[in-house]
């Protein structure tokens, strides 16, 4: 019997076929919430999770910044997927027939533009293979579905308008998490190491908590901040950093952190994804 690897949403989900482009080997699993997803590796009903943490349009999916630094789980893995939006209707249906487009808000964000040129209403609906699946089931020529060539497979939906995101480079980031942390060396080659922390109430705590990795040269892709414990005043934030914990600007950077946190929690060090230095690559030509 082949390994689970969970993703939040159902069949012929985007997360479904980043699942299915980063581990062909492994059968993919529907969880209902990201919450259950987590539950699944904890309790070893699966091996891993893929989870969505950011999208070049849509921007960061913010639920995951709680679950992360409180489901237990350790990320090991990151994997990036080009997203193509197809707007999918009920066979015997045409473009003119379209009345409204059912989709997650977070993709029809994606294909706004698009939408508005085809006089096309969207309405939000709780996942875009859920939206594909209603469409399917309602059988109304007016109303479509935003969602992937494989939810269209998947629900007998045919596609009435092909790769319609307003932007080329819609690609969504996401997150390969475990129940055991990644055992990685820094001599394997490129790494990331996430991380969540919570600066002391202090002026420029912020500002001086971050300090050492500009001193030392650690490249900081990705700084999020958000509210817990029900007050305004106390931040934590989520961080990426490429670079080993071993190395030795990490271990200065790290030990600066230190000093003006309350708390620091590392989430995981892994290789990162080649798309992440192509984009660098190609933004520095």
């Amino acid at each position: 019997m082949t390994e689970a690897i969970v993703y939040q949403g159902e069949p012929g989900a985007y997360s479904h076929l980043a699942c299915r482009d980063g581990f062909p080997y492994m059968t993919p699993k529907p969880c209902a919430s990201f919450a259950a997803a987590f539950r699944d590796v904890s309790s070893g009903a699966a091996k891993l999770a893929m989870i969505p943490v950011e999208n070049t349009v849509a921007g960061r999916v913010s639920d995951i910044y709680h679950l992360l630094p409180e489901g237990g789980l350790h990320i090991i893995g990151e994997q990036y997927l080009a997203v193509h939006h197809q707007l999918l209707a009920v066979p015997g249906a045409k473009l003119t027939d379209i009345k409204t487009a059912r989709s997650h808000p977070m993709a029809l964000g994606q294909v706004r533009k698009r939408l508005s040129a085809m006089d096309i209403r969207p309405v939000n609906d709780v996942d875009t293979a859920g939206a594909a699946r209603a469409v399917a089931e309602l059988g109304d020529i007016s109303v479509a579905a935003i969602a992937s060539t494989l939810a269209g497979q998947t629900y007998g939906l045919d596609i009435l308008a092909a790769d319609i995101e307003d932007a080329s480079h819609n690609t969504t980031r996401f997150l390969i998490l475990a129940d055991a942390p990644l055992e990685i060396s820094k001599a394997e080659g490129p790494v990331v190491t996430s991380f969540v922390f919570k600066v002391r109430s202090v002026p420029s705590a912020l500002y001086k908590a971050l300090g050492g990795f500009a001193t030392n040269g650690i490249n900081m892709t990705k700084l999020e901040s958000y509210m817990v414990g029900g007050s305004f005043q106390a931040a934590q934030f989520y961080a990426d950093v490429e670079g080993h914990p071993e190395d030795d600007g990490m271990k200065h950077a790290l030990e600066e952190l230190s000093f003006f946190t309350e708390s620091v929690s590392m989430l995981g060090t892994y290789p990162g994804h080649a798309s992440r230095y192509k984009t660098q690559n190609t933004q520095k030509c």
